[in-house]
């Protein structure tokens, strides 16, 4: 029965311990889709698989249901790969390892020291699960699982008109047990790069490493109202400041793994005069004691740690390191605008997930939402100037449009009072930060009727994700009960 089966619902439980032992991270899909694909032909049911490589599949309406208007249950089947810095793990080749933890508030599931993949592996498995089961009524049913969602949406992108055949589309995407999606922010990555110069290290310097961890990270659109810090902004932070007070000079600068998650880690390597280097450590743990009073409600792990590496013959040149460091602490991130229409909501925000050096660039990823196309351009805006002021190249690529909310969408109406049957409350109806596949949707498909929901996933996007068992349970039972009570055809 493995570790997760005895939960409720067994089937979904059961499939997901399943694809957790099968490596799914952006950009390598390939294991999962084929054992997808082949767990479907074995239950006889009809696979197609695109271009792109998302996969479709067919199951027919249940007897007396053939006239009602034919679902899309949509899932991705990607994950993000993301581990604490103590943990060995490849995602290409490595299972994940789930298991229980009881905390107050209830039952999680969760990974050991890696992302678990609740996101979305808990929607793609309940769609794989209505599949498997024949107690179930439903219209007709297509099942559509995209490909490389976190990473650039190329499935959704890819998606052809005429591809599908339903009218409806239920997004299994969401994250907060109670709320009911009707929009979505839009999005589009950013990349600045800079040359990067060289000079000799002088006599007399000494090489040291610096790394900030700790943080607590998390998904850049659903947890970058929460007041968690980036690991980036930080480190160069005190950088800077270090360089106009000590000297530094800068060999190595590199955090975050992925434009669309809070950077948790950075480190950079410097050499510094040994005359210095008792004034740097004090600065340093005068840095670190100011950051965990003014964080330390939040991120309760904050540390700096600093050792002497090999030697260091190079350096960044001056002009070079002040210009990049300068760039980077002027830069937006976090929240910039809260929404006007929808209180509690981001309307538009900036996250600096990536800086690396490259060879003899150094490259800055960051990822603008905006639930407003105007405010997506505004940020885009800023953030090309500031960049090109300082002499660095910046591009934009992989802009993807917002989920406009649908106020007459029939398929809300049918999700809300079918919560309220169930649960004796009424759902919140949301519109969500983060980036879901539906806005693209709609350019294939303009009729669909869409509408998104899922259980309680805390912490997405980094290694301390987790999902409440009790409220896959309440997302099974909602899912089940709406598919029967989908509209007739008109």
């Amino acid at each position: 029965m493995g570790i997760l089966g005895h939960l409720q619902p067994t089937t979904l439980w059961t499939l997901f311990e399943s694809i957790c032992a099968i490596p799914r991270p952006s950009k390598h899909e390939e294991k999962i889709r084929e054992w997808i694909k082949n767990w479907a032909e074995d239950l006889g049911l009809a696979v197609k698989v695109d271009a792109v490589g998302n996969l479709a599949i067919s199951k027919p309406a249940t007897k007396g249901y053939e006239n009602r208007k034919g679902v899309v249950l949509q899932a991705h089947m990607d994950m993000v790969p993301q581990k604490n810095s103590d943990k060995e793990h490849d995602f290409v080749t490595d299972p994940i390892v789930p298991y229980i933890v009881t905390e107050d508030d209830g039952d999680w599931v969760t990974a050991t020291g890696t992302t678990l993949g609740a996101d979305n592996g808990i929607g793609l498995c309940s769609a794989l699960a209505i599949l498997a089961q024949d107690d179930i009524a439903h219209g007709p049913l297509e099942v559509l699982i995209t490909t490389d969602e976190e990473a650039g949406m190329t499935g959704a992108f890819g998606l052809q008109p005429g591809w599908l055949e339903g009218e409806i589309l239920i997004n299994t995407d969401s994250e907060q047990e109670g709320e009911v999606y009707m929009g979505c922010a839009g999005g589009i990555d950013a990349e600045a790069s800079f040359d990067l110069a060289f000079e000799s290290v002088p006599e007399g310097y000494k090489s040291f490493n610096l790394s900030i961890s700790g943080l607590k990270g998390g998904h850049s659109g659903v947890d970058i109202h929460t007041g968690r810090a980036n690991a980036n902004k930080l480190l160069v932070r005190f950088l800077r400041q270090a360089t106009d007070l000590f000297g530094i000079k800068i060999t190595e600068l590199n955090g975050g793994s992925l434009r669309n998650a809070i950077p948790r880690e950075a480190d950079a390597s410097f050499v510094i005069h040994v005359d210095q280097v008792d004034a740097f450590k004090a600065s340093m743990n005068e840095y670190l004691a100011t950051l965990r009073n003014t964080l330390g409600t939040v991120e309760t792990d904050i540390d700096m740690l600093l050792i002497s590496p090999e030697t260091f013959t190079e350096c960044w040149a001056s002009d070079t390191q002040n210009t990049i460091l300068r760039a980077i602490n002027a830069s937006p991130n976090g929240v910039l605008r809260m929404s006007d229409d929808i209180e509690g909501i981001v309307e538009t925000s900036l996250n600096i997930g990536v800086i690396r050096c490259k060879g003899n660039k150094f490259v800055v990823l960051s990822l603008i939402r905006s639930l407003h196309d105007d405010g997506r351009a505004e940020a885009q805006s800023m953030l090309e100037s500031l960049y090109l002021l300082a002499g660095a190249s910046i591009k934009f690529s992989g802009a993807y449009p917002g989920w406009k909310p649908d106020t007459q969408s029939n398929i809300m109406k049918v999700v809300r009072s079918t919560y309220q049957d169930l649960f004796d409350k009424t759902p919140e109806i949301m519109v969500i930060h983060a980036g879901l596949e539906c806005g693209l949707f709609k350019t294939a498909y303009p009729h669909w009727d869409m509408v998104s929901f899922g259980p309680t996933i805390k912490f997405p996007h980094s290694p301390d994700e987790k999902v409440q068992i009790s409220t896959v349970d309440q997302y099974w039972k909602l899912l089940v009960a709406v598919l029967e009570n989908t509209p007739v055809k008109t």
